[in-house]
């Protein structure tokens, strides 16, 4: 695993949770999706919440990992919004536009949003479920590629009871 991306997610999370977890136990499960992915793909993960949750900014982020890095945790970056609705909408329009490379962020926001269904099931968070099943379809349309990681947006379909439907 990444332990400066760790590390530093770590420091700036601090004493925040995850339902009652440390957070950096969701961090590991997202980074730990991501493994396969390679070394960037788990450095995002580690740090895909850490400007959106924490006081650490964009240009911090840069200055320790790079450009490349900062720009997948900007896409993943929720603006500001008075409501989630409008704060995911603006994060799923942004992501609609990812190509080329920057599309491992669209991995990592995969990867989170398995993360997060499966500790819902896990600790049997209907609400929760109830507000991603609601979110998923604009979620798909603007997050999903084709072949991408296909394998989580499977499980996250069986997870949220809905049809597995990639299209053509």
């Amino acid at each position: 695993m990444n332990r400066k991306a760790r590390d530093f997610a770590v420091q700036f999370h601090g004493g925040q949770k995850y339902g009652s977890d440390p957070y950096v136990n969701h961090l590991n499960a997202v980074a730990i999706l991501c493994l396969p992915f390679g070394t960037d793909a788990t450095t995002v993960a580690y740090l895909h919440d850490v400007v959106e949750d924490t006081p650490a900014t964009l240009d911090d982020v840069r200055k320790r990992f790079g450009p490349f890095i900062a720009s997948c945790v900007e896409i993943l970056t929720d603006k500001p919004g008075a409501t989630r609705q409008e704060r995911k909408s603006k994060t799923y329009e942004r992501m609609s536009h990812v190509a080329g490379r920057e599309k491992l962020a669209l991995i990592v926001k995969a990867a989170d949003r398995l993360a997060n269904l499966r500790m819902c099931t896990v600790t049997r968070d209907e609400d929760r479920l109830s507000m991603y099943r609601g979110e998923h379809p604009q979620f798909f349309q603007c997050a999903y590629r084709k072949g991408l990681c296909d394998d989580f947006w499977q499980e996250m379909s069986r997870l949220l009871d809905i049809e597995w439907a990639p299209p053509l």
